[in-house]
């Protein structure tokens, strides 16, 4: 056997493996209760609840169309990580939320839709990896002074990397960072004297103290995996008379926490510009203002002073906006007027989201249940059907023309879009498993366009063949040829349908997207068909009697490749005696010259 026809077998053979593992899988998920055989439609197709929200203030202050969009933004989260998808939440009037939710979500959905986000200020005492703990987990040792934070000016700075607060399990730069104070860091037996620093005479327990971190915290703590969507949005806030851990909002570090000294009433606005230095000059950079109330300001105070004292990340304070930690600066100087620079950095957007988080918290905001109902679909299975109806009859065209035009060879053609289909079936059943990925009817539009976009390459593929054995090729060695440069126009092909169906992913919103994800996904599943199947059967094929001596129904006819030819042994073609086209156009070129 050749070494083609060998690598031919291997990667048939894969894709059986890939087929086998993914169908296997799924077979298991739905013999457990955990999925379903049918893939899980979105809300215009298969309805669900809708939410409707009034969002209203305790002080009687009015809701700003910024306050109003920091509230979606929280709720898309929280519905995110809750592991919904196709979600949608749309704001009506200039106080209104309407929240609709595909299927049947559960309780624990709705109420984390419904309940109001809450600004918290804790101080730090931990910064630890963001992995839960395991036996042969290399972080499994927390360190309580292992991180390098950066300074703020005049007042505070954002947090430095999470990957500084444990060398064992190193982790990228989060977006802030700031100038350094020239402050050595804090050794790790300061930090373990601080205990007792941090205890007054009165043997009132400091909330810096490190005895806030209990047994059962830790326990806890270990347990928490910050690199889980499901844990960087409407989670616990914890008790705020005690210590709590909860993860960072990039997801990059697990932070242990004292009790709440401050919360989002102490705080009277924030605003983000361009940062200023100590001379009043620009320095290029963005910050954050953060001005307290009266109260407040008493309370921040105290706490600058007590924190500019302690070894580091005991002189830092953690900023909590339902349940997530948005900001842990340092602080290094004592803030006596109330009101508090972030600096480090950011770019404008990003002081200006930081910005809209504090100020969201610190508004008194509710969000009251107007009216939660079963809503049905939009379109329904009628929509659904057609759309299916509509794909089947440009299946049916595809095929027809292939055989019409490739006459045996066109079975591959059938072949290749019936693999590509199973491969499609399980990668949205297997999604909509993984992270409750639902199709819409722009989906299934986005599965009828991938059609085209498959048979497209079979096409280019097939007519490369027929071109090599127009030049008098043998089959094997067109195959050989012809692959070589059909790869190359298909991977750029898909290549461009990639990256429109990635940018229409990113910049578009509703349904639109998912066009793009189906768009996107069957494109990638296109070129493993093609390098798994479509090449490898066409080089198997070729060493077969019916294709390789050119049967007329085999689609290697020599009759109905436009140019006369004959055969000489098997699976090899020799040019006959009469001139060819460009040998014709040479000669009387020639002539007229």
């Amino acid at each position: 056997m050749s070494t083609a026809a060998k690598a031919a077998r291997r990667a048939l053979m894969w894709l059986g493996i890939i087929l086998v593992v993914g169908y296997g899988a799924l077979a298991a998920g739905v013999l457990t209760n955990q999925t379903t055989l049918a893939p899980g439609l979105a809300l215009d197709l298969a309805g669900g609840r809708q939410l409707t929200l009034q969002a209203t203030t305790t002080d009687g202050s009015e809701v700003t169309e910024s306050d109003l969009a920091q509230a979606v933004e929280i709720i898309r989260k929280r519905v995110d990580a809750s592991g919904v998808s196709e979600a949608e939440i749309s704001t009506q009037g200039s106080n209104v939320i309407v929240v609709s939710l595909p299927g049947n979500p559960s309780d624990e959905t709705i109420d984390l839709v419904r309940q109001s986000a809450q600004l918290q200020f804790r101080p730090v005492l931990e910064i630890d990896s963001p992995y839960p703990v395991t036996a042969t987990d290399p972080s499994a040792t927390p360190s309580a002074s292992a991180s390098t934070e950066p300074t703020a000016q005049e007042t505070t700075d954002e947090a430095a990397a999470a990957d500084e607060a444990t060398e064992a399990s190193p982790t990228p730069e989060p977006t802030a960072t700031a100038s350094a104070s020239g402050d050595e860091p804090a050794s790790d037996e300061a930090a373990g004297d601080s205990t007792d620093d941090t205890t007054d005479s009165t043997d009132e327990v400091s909330p810096s103290s490190l005895t806030w971190i209990t047994d059962d915290l830790r326990a806890y703590g270990d347990a928490l995996d910050c690199t889980d969507p499901a844990n960087l949005g409407g989670v616990d806030l914890g008790d705020p008379e005690a210590g709590h851990v909860a993860c960072s909002a990039d997801g990059l570090a697990k932070i242990y926490m004292g009790p709440v000294e401050l919360t989002g009433s102490d705080v009277e606005t924030a605003t983000s510009g361009p940062e200023l230095g100590p001379t009043g000059n620009l320095t290029g950079g963005y910050q954050v203002v953060m001005d307290f109330t009266d109260e407040g300001a008493v309370v921040f105070d105290e706490i600058s002073q007590r924190l500019i004292t302690l070894p580091s990340p005991q002189n830092q304070f953690a900023i909590m906006l339902d349940g997530v930690i948005i900001s842990y600066p340092v602080m290094n100087q004592r803030i006596s007027g109330g009101t508090a620079q972030i600096t480090g950095d950011f770019t404008s957007e990003e002081a200006a989201t930081l910005a809209n988080q504090l100020k969201f918290g610190a508004l008194p905001l509710q969000l009251e249940v107007q009216s939660n109902d079963l809503v049905p679909a939009t379109l329904g299975q009628d929509q659904l059907e057609k759309g299916l109806w509509a794909g089947l009859v440009g299946l049916i065209l595809v095929v027809i023309y292939s055989i019409f035009q490739y006459r045996a060879l066109g079975l591959v053609t059938v072949g290749s879009l019936f693999l590509a289909g199973l491969m499609t079936f399980l990668a949205i059943d297997l999604l909509y498993w993984a992270i409750g990925y639902r199709l819409s009817l722009a989906g299934v539009a986005g599965l009828i366009v991938a059609i085209g976009v498959t048979a497209d390459s079979f096409i280019v593929y097939f007519e490369r063949v027929r071109d090599e054995l127009r030049e008098g090729r043998s089959l094997q060695s067109s195959i050989d040829h012809a692959w070589k440069r059909a790869r190359r126009t298909i991977l750029a092909s898909d290549a461009i349908n990639l990256l429109a169906a990635v940018v229409l992913y990113l910049l578009a919103v509703g349904s639109v997207r998912g066009f793009a994800f189906t768009l996107g996904l069957t494109t990638v599943i296109d070129v493993i068909i093609v390098f798994l199947f479509t090449h490898p059967t066409l080089v198997l094929l070729s060493r077969t009697k019916f294709f390789g001596e050119g049967h007329p129904w085999s689609g290697l006819d020599p009759r109905q490749l436009g140019r006369d030819t004959i055969y000489k042994g098997r699976g090899r073609f020799v040019a006959s005696t009469a001139p060819t086209l460009a040998e014709r156009k040479a000669a009387a070129a020639k002539g007229e010259s």
